[in-house]
C-alpha cells in the first residue's frame, strides 16, 4: 500500500520534545523535525513493550541527545543494526536507533513534553494478534510503516 500524502507529509517541526524513563533517571530531548507519530504492531515491538503495539515518533538523529542518566542506558539488538535503548534501573524502553538511518525512534509513552501527534497510521498490521482489534479508522499498512525500511521493526 502506498502511504497517502497526508501520512507521508505528517512530520512537524518542533521546538523541543523532552522524555524520561519511569524512574526519571534517564532523560532525553529532541529538537527539529519530528513525526509522523504512528502505531507499530510488529512482533518485536509487541514483545519488547509487552503491549498490543508501540506508538512511535521518529526524530532527526542530529537533534537528539541524552540529558541525564546516560550511564544507566542499556540496549538490546532486536534485529541486525537496530538497538532498543532502555533504562537499566527501571526497564523503560525509550528509543530505538538503526545504524543505517539518520533518525531516532522515540517511544511516545516516554514523552513528557512537546507537541507531537496525533497518530496518523498503523503499521505491521499483519502482525496484530488474534485477541486485539484496531478500533479506529487510521490508515493501515500490512508490512512496515510509511517511510520506514521494509524490514520488521
Amino acid at each position: 500500500m502506498v502511504a497517502p500524502a497526508s501520512v507521508r507529509g505528517a512530520a512537524t517541526s518542533v521546538t523541543g520534545i523532552t522524555g524520561s524513563c519511569l524512574c526519571g533517571a534517564v532523560r532525553c530531548e529532541a529538537t527539529g523535525p519530528a513525526g509522523p507519530m504512528m502505531h507499530c504492531h510488529c512482533r518485536t515491538c509487541r514483545k519488547a513493550h509487552g503491549t498490543a503495539f508501540s506508538t512511535i515518533v521518529p526524530v532527526a538523529k542530529p537533534g537528539f541527545r541524552w540529558t541525564a542518566g546516560e550511564h544507566l542506558l542499556a540496549h538490546f539488538e532486536s534485529s541486525p543494526g537496530k538497538r532498543r535503548w532502555f533504562c537499566s534501573r527501571c526497564g523503560s524502553q525509550l528509543v530505538s536507533i538503526r545504524d543505517s538511518r539518520e533518525e531516532v525512534v522515540l517511544r511516545a509513552g516516554c514523552i513528557d513534553d512537546g507537541q507531537v501527534g496525533p497518530p496518523v497510521a498503523h503499521g505491521w498490521v499483519e502482525s496484530v494478534p488474534a485477541w486485539d482489534r484496531i478500533a479506529d479508522d487510521l490508515p493501515r499498512f500490512a508490512r512496515g510503516l510509511p517511510g520506514a525500511p521494509a524490514v520488521e521493526e
